[in-house]
C-alpha cells in the first residue's frame, strides 16, 4: 500500500511548504505558489507539495500552472492516491475518469472516519440514511428482512435505521477504519472490506459463507457518487440480491439529462434516466423514486434521488 508522504524529507523545503500554507490561508495564493515553486525546487519528487502547488495555483487563477503541477502529480502518484486525474478532468484538461482510484477513496475515508458523523450529520446536515429507511417502509410496509446487506457502510448510520428489521446484517466498506467505527455500534453480523469498482468474484463480497443470492434486502447509502459508470455495481447488486429482493440506494442527481458527470467536489453526479436504464440492465425494475436535500456543502444543498428497485429474477 502507498503511504501518504505530507512531508518533503527535506528540512528546508517543508518550512517553505509551511509558510506558503499561511500565505495561503492569509489571502495570497499566488505568494504562496511562487514559495511553493521554491521548496519543490529543493524536492521535486514531492507528490503533496506539487498537489499543494496546483491548489494555491487554482486559488491565484493560474488554471494552466495548476494543470502542470496535477500533471506532475499523476506521474509521481501512479496510484492516484492524490485524486489528481479527478482534478485534471474538473479543469477541462482530461477526459472525466468513468472510476475514481479506489486508493484514493480508502484514503479519503479513513481520513474522515474519526470525524465523519459529527462533521456529515451534525454540521452538513446529512439525511440519507433515515429517508432512505423511510422510502423503504412506505413500498415494503413492515416487512422484515432475512438478510440485508450494507455495501459502503461507513460508520453505520443506515445500519442503525434497518438492524431491527433484519434477522441477518452485513456490511462492507473500502475503509478498514470506517469499519472499525461501524464494528463498535455492534449491529452488524458480519462486516468486511470489499470494493465495489472490482467484479464481483474479486469485490470481497462472496467468498466462504457469502454466497451468491443471498440478501432480500441491499442498501447503498450516500456510496454510488464515489463511483462514475454504476454497471458494475448494480451488477453487484444483483449477484448477492435473490429474485424479488430490495435494492435502496442513493445519488447524487445530475444536471445533465442523460449519464453522469464530475462535480468539483470530486464526486460523481448521475441522472435518473441514466440510473432507471443501469437498473434495467441488471435486472432490477425500478419501484420508487424520491427527490431530496441529502446534505449541504460550502453552505448549498447537495441535491439527491434515492431510488428503491427490486431484483426481477
Amino acid at each position: 500500500m502507498q503511504q501518504i508522504q505530507f512531508s518533503s524529507g527535506n528540512l528546508t523545503a517543508d518550512r517553505r511548504a509551511d509558510y506558503a500554507k499561511m500565505l495561503s490561508e492569509g489571502g495570497d495564493p499566488a505568494a504562496a505558489a511562487e514559495l511553493m515553486e521554491q521548496a519543490l525546487e529543493l524536492a521535486p519528487d514531492w507528490a503533496a507539495g506539487w498537489l499543494r502547488l496546483a491548489e494555491y495555483s487554482e486559488k491565484a487563477g493560474n488554471i494552466e500552472a495548476a494543470i502542470t503541477a496535477l500533471r506532475r502529480v499523476a506521474t509521481l502518484d501512479p496510484q492516484d492516491l492524490f485524486a489528481a486525474r479527478l482534478k485534471l478532468a474538473v479543469l477541462g484538461a482530461e477526459p472525466m475518469p468513468e472510476q475514481p482510484s479506489s486508493r484514493y477513496v480508502e484514503a479519503l475515508f479513513d481520513d474522515y472516519a474519526d470525524r465523519f458523523e459529527t462533521s456529515l450529520v451534525e454540521k452538513l446536515g446529512y439525511s440519507v440514511p433515515g429517508t432512505l429507511a423511510t422510502l423503504l417502509r412506505e413500498v415494503a410496509g413492515e416487512r422484515r428482512f432475512h438478510l440485508a446487506i450494507d455495501l459502503g457502510c461507513g460508520t453505520g448510520l443506515f445500519g442503525v435505521e434497518i438492524h431491527d428489521r433484519a434477522d441477518r446484517l452485513e456490511g462492507f466498506d473500502l475503509s478498514a477504519n470506517m469499519l472499525a467505527k461501524a464494528s463498535a455500534k455492534q449491529i452488524y453480523d458480519h462486516l468486511g472490506e470489499a470494493d465495489l469498482s472490482l467484479p464481483a468474484e474479486r469485490s470481497g463480497l462472496l467468498g466462504a459463507g457469502l454466497p451468491e443470492g443471498r440478501a432480500d434486502l441491499v442498501a447503498a447509502a450516500d456510496v454510488l457518487m464515489y463511483l462514475g459508470s454504476l454497471e458494475n455495481a448494480f451488477v453487484q447488486a444483483a449477484t448477492l440480491a435473490a429474485p424479488g429482493a430490495f435494492f435502496a440506494f442513493s445519488v447524487e442527481e445530475a444536471e445533465v439529462e442523460q449519464g453522469f458527470e464530475l462535480a468539483p467536489s470530486l464526486r460523481y453526479r448521475h441522472s435518473e434516466a441514466y440510473v432507471r436504464q443501469a437498473l434495467a440492465d441488471a435486472g432490477f425494475g425500478t419501484r420508487q423514486v424520491k427527490r431530496s436535500v441529502i446534505r449541504m456543502d460550502s453552505g448549498k444543498p447537495v441535491h439527491g434521488i434515492l431510488f428503491l428497485a427490486e431484483r426481477r429474477f
